[in-house]
Order: structure tokens, then C-alpha cells, then sequence
């Protein structure tokens, strides 16, 4: 699939996970890390592996620190295929960075550095748009984690405007952070970026935020019927359901042991826009999709369960 080229923008970041569970950050605990991490840079690391296996590339727009967390991210989307030509290395101003914490009842806490960091130092909006066009980029995906700077937020923008005038396909996850939400705008970005998407991937959290009370065949119709070509809601434990103008399609989860839920809703994402993007069927990208995630949050880290098409059809068809 020489054609296809798979493109995302956003934070770039470095993970610490604490190992302790119930802390909130707000005692001393032991962290591990530096994993690379960034939503947008998940999902580019595993859509980088998926079209390396259909003949297809991926690149990123981004920026890092001139530091040691720079480099941990630089190598690892390097090392699995994405061209680095849009992300800036800036000096004296360091890496982005996600510390996050688990809860016993299942929920997390994050404190994130992205405003104040060089994550929040991307290229321009028209240099990036300039270069996804030149580099022939057919589907672009976004991140709501990159909407809290009301810079970033301002790019993404301005970038899927000019993009989807160009028939670029638009990919939005909503993955909406209460803890970056400063303001109405942010919201505001996540409803024009869906208006404008030929696919949509919310979280259960997401939906529930964005389409309160309301079933999925109804929000998801009116997606459709604004322009999506495909709408996914992922539902972590409980699967996912998808749609297209071809009919609905459900999954239950993969039966594993979850080691780190982080991340595998971009893992999820990246198979999924990456396998429609080019030309499978909804029923085929989605399966796929469900067992990435399945093997996103067997390893510890937000990109180490990242896999290519071979592993994840081994898990398609593991009972």
C-alpha cells in the first residue's frame, strides 16, 4: 500500500508510573520510568509498526527537549519506523513529561508538564501543514490530550482545516482530560475536530461527557450523518462497538491479564485508522484494533505493548 502515510501531531512525553497504588502523587513512592509516552506519540509509534506491514509510513509533528527524556522518545519512534522530519528538538527547554498513578478502584491520576515544556514547542501550523501535504499523508489523527495549550489546541486546528480541504481523512479521539481542561474552548475544539473527522474514537468516559444519556446507535447516527465514514466507541473491558455505513459491529474484550491500561486506547486507535485508511473493511480493522489493545495493556508502559500486524493477528485468533 505505497499510498499510505499516516500522519499525527501533539505532545510528545516521557512516563512515570508509581508502583503503589491509592498515593494521588501525594505521598513519596517509588516511580519507574522514563517510558516514552505522549497520547499522539503512542499512537504514531503503533501506526508506524501496522503500515510498515501494508507497505505504508508514518510521521509525526512534534517537539522534544535537547535532554536525555528527548532522546528516550526520539529512538523509540525512530527505531519503529516514524519519520522525524516535523519534530523540533529544542534546546534549554525540557521534555514533556506524564507522571500517573493507580487507584483500587480501577481509576488514575495524572500530572502532567506539557504547557510549560517543550511539548508545547511544535512546529508552526502552516510548516506542519505544508509538510503532511508534501510528505503525502493520507489520514491525520488527533489527540484531545493535545487541547489544553490553547496554542497546541489553536495548531490542530488550523492544520485539519487545511488538511481536510485537501482530502486528507481526519482521525479524532476525543480522549478527554479533565485535568488539562482549563477553560470552555477546549470542549469547543473537540466538537469542531469531530465535525470535521472520517473517523471517530470515543472512550465509554469520553461518550459519556459528549453524549450524555444518549445510546450509541444515536450519537454515532448523527456522526455518521454529518460526514464520518466510521465511528468506534471503545469500551476498555467491555470491548468496543463499531459503525459504518455497512452496519454495527460489536466485540467483547480479549480475556487477559491487564498489567497498564495507559495507552492501549491509542494503540487501539492507531490499528484501527491505519487498517481503514487503508481500504479494510470495518469488521476486519476493528477486530484487529480490539486485539491490539489487548496486547497494549499486558506490558508495562504506554508504548511497550505497541505490536505490528503479526502478533496482533496471533491474538485475533488466540480462544
Amino acid at each position: 500500500m505505497a499510498g499510505l502515510c499516516i500522519g499525527a501531531m501533539g505532545e510528545l512525553l516521557v512516563e512515570f508510573i508509581c508502583t503503589e497504588t491509592d498515593l494521588h502523587h501525594l505521598a513519596a513512592g517509588p516511580y519507574v520510568g522514563p517510558f516514552p509516552s505522549g497520547a499522539p506519540g503512542i499512537f504514531i509509534d503503533q501506526a508506524a509498526r501496522v503500515a510498515a506491514s501494508l507497505g505504508g509510513r508514518a510521521v509525526f509533528a512534534g517537539a522534544v527537549g535537547d535532554d536525555a527524556f528527548g532522546r528516550v522518545v526520539l529512538q523509540r519512534l525512530v527505531a519503529n519506523g516514524v519519520d522525524p522530519a516535523l519534530i523540533s528538538v529544542v534546546p534549554g527547554v525540557p521534555t514533556g513529561t506524564a507522571h500517573v498513578g493507580y487507584n483500587s478502584d480501577g481509576s488514575r491520576d495524572f500530572v502532567f508538564n506539557m504547557a510549560h515544556s517543550a511539548a508545547a514547542c511544535m512546529p508552526g501550523a502552516d510548516l506542519i501543514a505544508r509538510g503532511f501535504l508534501l510528505g503525502g499523508v493520507t489520514a491525520l489523527h488527533i489527540s484531545g490530550s493535545m487541547l489544553g495549550d490553547a496554542a497546541m489546541r489553536a495548531s490542530a486546528l488550523e492544520v485539519c482545516t487545511r488538511l481536510a480541504a485537501e482530502g486528507v481523512a481526519i482521525s479524532v479521539d476525543p480522549n478527554i482530560r479533565t485535568e488539562l481542561m482549563t477553560d470552555d474552548s477546549y470542549l469547543q475544539a473537540v466538537w469542531a475536530l469531530m465535525a470535521m473527522a472520517a473517523y471517530v474514537l470515543p472512550s465509554d468516559a469520553d461518550a459519556d461527557l459528549l453524549f450524555p444519556g444518549q445510546p450509541f446507535d444515536l450519537w454515532s447516527a448523527r456522526l455518521l450523518e454529518g460526514g464520518a465514514r466510521a465511528v468506534v466507541l471503545k469500551r476498555g473491558d467491555q470491548g468496543c462497538i463499531g459503525r459504518d455505513a455497512s452496519g454495527t459491529h460489536a466485540l467483547p474484550a480479549h480475556k487477559v491479564t491487564v498489567v497498564d491500561p495507559t495507552g492501549a486506547g491509542d494503540c487501539f486507535c492507531a490499528t484501527f485508522v491505519t487498517l481503514m485508511a487503508a481500504g479494510q473493511p470495518l469488521a476486519q480493522a476493528l477486530a484487529r484494533a480490539n486485539a491490539a489493545g489487548a496486547l497494549a495493556v499486558a506490558r508495562l508502559g504506554p508504548m511497550e505493548g505497541n505490536a505490528g500486524l503479526a502478533a496482533i493477528d496471533a491474538q485475533v485468533a488466540a480462544p
